[in-house]
């Protein structure tokens, strides 16, 4: 009698990454090396909605980017942007909304000759705004990963005290600090972009 044989697992199918919620892409082999390449972004409802969604805020009632990206020496680019924001968080204590008004100035260098810094170097590197150039610049992840850092880490409302409770909803799952901190926020992004250094 013949054995049966064993069941075969199915192949892993490979998911691409889903794109950011707010996503302008620029692809670095075609930017003008002679003249700047401006950019402005002002996401509407639906878009500030998926941002908020993604970022674990409340709400984003206002969010617009805006600069360039330049051509830079050694066939470098340089992006300069601003960004200006109004989001609206949870507050640590209470869950009441929290809102912040943000500007924040942002610059990054992409670098043709990027080599990895080792050793010393890689403890304490001497331009934290410089990264190897991408196949594809997204100005929309850039935003979102400056407005993420520029998050209050604790947002309180007026009069909230360590020692209330804080409420949930029937029903809903408790924050975690994790869901409170915009550092996991970000690296939940960069692992949905797969790193966010390639398109």
């Amino acid at each position: 009698m013949k054995k049966p044989s064993a069941p075969v697992s199915p192949p892993e199918l490979s998911v691409p990454a889903a794109p950011p919620a707010l996503s302008q892409t620029f692809r670095s082999g075609a930017l003008s090396m002679r003249k700047p390449t401006r950019f402005d972004l002002q996401p509407d409802a639906a878009t500030r909605r998926a941002i908020a969604d993604e970022l674990g805020l409340l709400a984003v009632p206002f969010l617009h980017f805006k600069g360039e990206i330049r051509p830079a020496p050694n066939r470098d680019f340089v992006l300069e942007a601003e960004l200006k924001t109004v989001v609206d968080q949870p507050c640590v204590v209470t869950l009441a909304p929290v809102r912040a008004e943000i500007t924040e100035k942002v610059l990054r260098r992409y670098v043709s000759d990027w080599e990895e810094p080792t050793g010393d170097e890689a403890e304490m590197p001497e331009d934290d705004t410089a990264e190897p150039i991408p196949e594809v610049i997204d100005v929309g992840l850039v935003a979102l990963e400056a407005l993420v850092l520029a998050l209050p880490l604790y947002p309180r409302a007026a009069g909230a005290e360590l020692g209330e409770v804080a409420a949930t909803p029937p029903g809903a799952e408790p924050l975690s600090d994790a869901d409170l901190k915009p550092f996991a926020s970000l690296a939940a992004l960069k692992d949905k972009m797969g790193g966010g250094a390639e398109g």
